[in-house]
């Protein structure tokens, strides 16, 4: 059996098209006049051809004749075997009923007769002839194919119609086996359809066992995306591989083929206007200058830089330690048609590197730093507190230092929320780096020193949004910390705006200190509220108790280490106002100026030792005023007044 289907193989792979084309169409000449004697000894009820089948001798070299024609003229030596079951019938039966007629025509002619229940048995027989050789054909075909090849056997998961049109398709595939059909509906369950057993879906780890089944493809086009996600995990989980197949309707066009979680506006989850919309021009403060941006292919910095190229700053520094996100910002930059008159400056390293940190600044004559490089995923820091410490606070000073040497005349800090009695590192370090500016401001009056807090940017690398976009994409569940944790939003634009305006204010009695500006942000969301018009958004239903057969589960996790149930924007008791009504003033008082070198010394000593926990203690603990954790924990309804400037 070997050797035969070896040679098989052989002949297969050393056949020309037309070599294939001509065994077809000789196949087709042989079997008109046998399929003329078939109908013939049909006809006269003899097994062996006798005297009536005699006399129509000349009939069956004319019946070849035909055969041959026929086949030319309806171009069935062209349609490849494998196609044959979708194309190649429709063709049969004209060619069938042509040599039939041919053969009809020719037994009327004087001396030859041959009965009308033989001519449409010769019809019948021919076509089945043409069908069954074809198929027989196609079988030694696959059989040379599959020669020495390892089957791969596959389990339909769907016997709607895009699953029978699979199943179809694949019987003709070399290397591939349809054993059966899974199908959710129990009515289906036992039956066969195009010769294939239905199971029910229960039943595939036996199935699985016992046909040794590799792959499973759904064809369930019509279950929703998250649904048919969850099933290919299951799935998977058994070891086997998964593919998804559309239904024929949106291959060929007629239904629309689309991802449904569509890309949402950010805004629209802040249930309140935006403000970048109504934030004045500032600038002015930075046309004309040297700016740098520290962090600058950060979410934040980023969406810095693009903004500040429209001031039209001489020149702009990006400080940048990831390689890769500097060569995208910067190219971006380039491509942007207003830094054609601005000179883009990348520079490859950290603010921790003073080497790097004062070639930057002096040898590009900065005038301006916006300072937005941070480590600042809370869980990520809170696992290594040192190297968040090391980043956010001494790198803080880093650059401070060199841009009160350089002569830098404004110095802005990007802060957080989270820097509000912080309960976690990275909340901790960057209270810290507003401490080493606020002592900055104080020794070095000729520098504006400003710091910029505000909540939590929708979009940003690492915020909720783009999580449970995620997890919606993947079918779910969308993970939630706690039913009732809030936090403050505001958009990448928001934020960037903010910044800019509050670095624009200009020095005035009321300004001489290092100030910490705040944006009314409005009320703080709700982050079930968010996750759930965040699955509605994306076309889907939610998956609770009220509704077991919605698309996507909310699951709560718990806090994470350190991680507020609700986040803060102010450490002291009122807001001043400040040249623009929607950017405020936090009225807090300073740190003790000797204190902070003290503190700084201390961290580089336990950062040089290793000492996590050390680190950690020190940090929470001065970010709280030297107090405990427990001490910095959010009031439950802070009371903001809004005093006079």
């Amino acid at each position: 059996m070997n050797s035969a289907r070896k040679t098989l193989f052989r002949i297969s792979q050393s056949l020309t098209r037309r070599h294939k084309q001509l065994a077809i169409w000789i196949l087709d000449v042989i079997l008109a006049p046998l399929s003329f004697l078939l109908a013939c000894m049909f006809t006269y009820g003899s097994p062996w051809p006798g005297a009536e089948i005699s006399r129509l001798g000349p009939v069956f070299a004319l019946a070849a004749l035909f055969g041959g024609f026929a086949s030319v003229a309806f171009g069935l030596m062209r349609i490849k075997l494998k196609s044959y079951q979708t194309f190649g019938t429709t063709g049969i039966f004209p060619y069938a009923a042509l040599v039939a007629a041919g053969v009809f025509f020719v037994t009327t002619l004087p001396g030859l007769h041959f009965p009308v229940v033989g001519t449409l048995a010769f019809t019948l027989i021919l076509f089945l002839a043409a069908i069954g050789a074809r198929m027989l054909l196609l079988q030694l075909y696959l059989a040379a194919l599959r020669y020495n090849l390892a089957p791969v056997r596959v389990l339909i998961y769907g016997a709607g119609t895009t699953g029978l049109r699979l199943a179809s398709a694949l019987k003709a595939h070399e290397t591939i086996r349809v054993v059966a059909f899974l199908d959710d509906d129990p009515n289906l369950h036992r039956q066969r359809v195009a010769g294939l057993r239905i199971f029910a879906p229960e039943r595939i780890r036996d199935i699985v066992r016992n046909h040794e089944i590799t792959r499973v493809i759904l064809a369930i086009p019509s279950s929703s995306a998250p649904r048919q996600m969850r099933l290919s995990r299951k799935l998977q989980a058994l070891g086997l591989e998964v593919q998804s197949l559309p239904s024929f309707e949106q291959l060929v066009g007629t239904e629309i083929l689309i991802d449904k979680l569509q890309s949402a506006p950010a805004g629209q989850f802040l249930n309140r206007d935006r403000l970048d919309i109504s934030l004045p021009d500032g600038s002015q403060t930075y046309a004309g200058r040297s700016v740098l941006v520290s962090g600058a292919g950060g979410s934040i910095g980023s969406e810095l830089c693009r903004q500040l190229l429209a001031c039209g700053p001489t020149r702009l520094v990006l400080l940048e330690m990831s390689e890769p996100a500097l060569y995208a910002i910067e190219r971006e930059l380039l491509a942007i048609p207003a830094g054609r008159n601005v000179t883009i400056v990348p520079v490859l390293g950290s603010v921790t590197d003073a080497r790097a940190v004062r070639l930057a600044v002096q040898d590009h004559a900065v005038e301006v730093v916006v300072h937005a490089a941070a480590y600042k995923h809370v869980p990520l820091v809170e696992a290594n507190p040192i190297a968040g410490l090391v980043n956010n606070v001494l790198g803080t000073r880093t650059l401070a230092d060199v841009c009160v040497a350089a002569g830098v005349k404004r110095f802005l800090l990007v802060s957080t929320d989270k820097a509000v009695r912080p309960t976690n590192v990275m909340g901790a370090s960057k209270r810290l780096a507003e401490l080493v500016i606020q002592d900055m401001a104080h020794r070095h009056p000729g520098v504006q020193f400003s710091i910029v807090r505000f909540g939590n940017v929708l979009g940003s690398s690492g915020s909720v949004i783009p999580l449970f976009k995620e997890q919606i994409a993947r079918g779910g569940p969308v993970t939630l910390t706690h039913e009732q944790v809030t936090r403050y939003f505001m958009t990448i634009s928001e934020a960037t705006r903010l910044v800019l305006m509050a670095g624009s204010f200009q020095d005035d009695s009321s300004l001489a200190k290092a100030n910490v500006f705040v944006l009314d942000m409005g009320k703080p969301v709700r982050i079930r509220d968010l996750a759930e018009q965040l699955i509605e958004a994306a076309g889907y239903t939610l998956r609770d108790e009220n509704n077991p057969a919605g698309d996507i589960e909310i699951k709560v996790i718990g806090l994470r280490p350190g991680e507020k149930l609700h986040e803060e924007l102010l450490i002291g008791d009122g807001l001043l106002r400040t040249p623009h009504p929607r950017i405020l003033r936090a009225s807090e008082e300073d740190a003790q100026s000797q204190e902070i070198p003290q503190l700084l010394q201390k961290l580089g000593q336990i950062a040089a030792t290793g000492d996590a926990a050390a680190a950690r203690d020190l940090a929470i603990r001065t970010a709280c005023g030297n107090g405990s954790p427990p001490d910095c924990a959010p009031r439950p309804e802070p009371r903001i007044t809004l005093a006079s400037q």
